[in-house]
């Protein structure tokens, strides 16, 4: 059962009315635990993502254990962020920024997030998949065959 003033909501158990605990409000979005609420092991849940982090590049793996560390288990969305941002960007790119972030000794999200946002992104380059489909030079060439007996037959 909730109830409380508008500095604190109150938690209370439905038959008896006993007290069960007594939360602070927050910001929206914000939210605070006790110490004595937090988990005394990570999750295991916790661990598979810190592990998936460190298959991402030795950096991204340092970074989200900094981040682990620093917030605990609300610091997981923040770890999902990076791996998202592995995602959109690559493991490369992700795993260099994040190695900026520890060279300047800032291991956050939000760092990592707006060094790619300001970095230039590569320039997408092709490569040729399939040996079906022949090289760019040999159409060109073609082209300018076909257009010279064009032109000769014109004349």
């Amino acid at each position: 059962m909730l109830g409380g003033n508008s500095a604190t909501i109150t938690l209370t158990a439905p038959r008896t009315g006993e007290l069960l605990r007594e939360h602070i409000r927050q910001k929206r979005g914000r939210r605070r635990m006790r110490e004595e609420d937090r988990p005394k092991r990570t999750p295991a849940t916790t661990l598979q993502l810190l592990a998936r982090a460190q298959r991402a590049g030795e950096h991204v793996g340092v970074v989200c254990q900094a981040i682990h560390r620093q917030d605990g288990e609300l610091g997981v969305r923040r770890i999902l962020g990076v791996l998202s941002l592995c995602k959109r960007h690559g493991s490369a790119r992700v795993d260099g920024a994040c190695a900026a972030a520890l060279a300047l000794e800032l291991p956050s999200y939000r760092f990592v997030k707006r060094y790619l946002e300001r970095q230039p992104s590569l320039p997408l380059t092709l490569k040729q998949v399939d040996p079906l489909i022949r090289e760019l030079t040999h159409y060109r060439d073609l082209i300018d065959r076909r257009t010279e007996e064009t032109s000769r037959e014109s004349d």
